[in-house]
């Protein structure tokens, strides 16, 4: 069903069968909850502090022995919470975060070099998003830093990350 059918369809509807077909959205499809969940009570703090929680714990496990380092763990939330419009500057923050943990993680364990090319599909990601929203005067410095380190660790495709802070400029 195209945008401009659905649209005829519900300019059709009485406003109780609107309100009866939301309701049975809401309670069949979890991600339609959810999203309502979130417009309505956003908590975003109380999410950003869940996913940097989960996060962490895929580079420094506290269950298990050994770390995953799956960089789709970060993306994931990342897509929800522009899925749910969540405030721009909550997304650069998780984003931040997700390359500092794997700065320490990167210093403690020998580490692939996938690692450092998906870490730098992050960062590309990061300033792409920073950028797009105006947010650099919010996080210059932590992008400075994030970059300062990936110089300080010699980490692989180095020349990529700082190619990748041109367009901060």
């Amino acid at each position: 069903m195209s945008k401009r059918a659905l649209k005829e369809y519900l300019k059709n509807l009485s406003k109780t069968d609107l309100e009866t077909q939301i309701l049975d959205l809401y309670q069949r499809f979890p991600m339609v909850k959810t999203y309502y969940d979130f417009v309505f009570n956003p908590k975003e703090e109380k999410l950003v502090q869940e996913a940097k929680a989960k996060i962490s714990n895929e580079y420094f496990p506290l269950k298990r022995r050994r770390p995953k380092a799956r960089r789709s763990v970060a993306q994931k939330y990342i897509k929800h919470f522009k899925t749910l419009g969540m405030e721009a500057f909550l997304i650069a923050d998780v984003m931040c975060y997700n390359l500092e943990v794997a700065h320490t993680f990167a210093t403690e364990k020998n580490v692939p070099d996938a690692f450092y090319k998906s870490m730098l599909n992050s960062f590309t990601e990061m300033i792409q998003h920073i950028s797009q929203n105006q947010l650099l005067p919010d996080f210059k410095d932590r992008i400075l830093k994030i970059h300062r380190t990936v110089e300080e660790q010699q980490w692989l495709y180095e020349d990529d990350f700082h190619k990748a802070m041109d367009i901060l400029d």
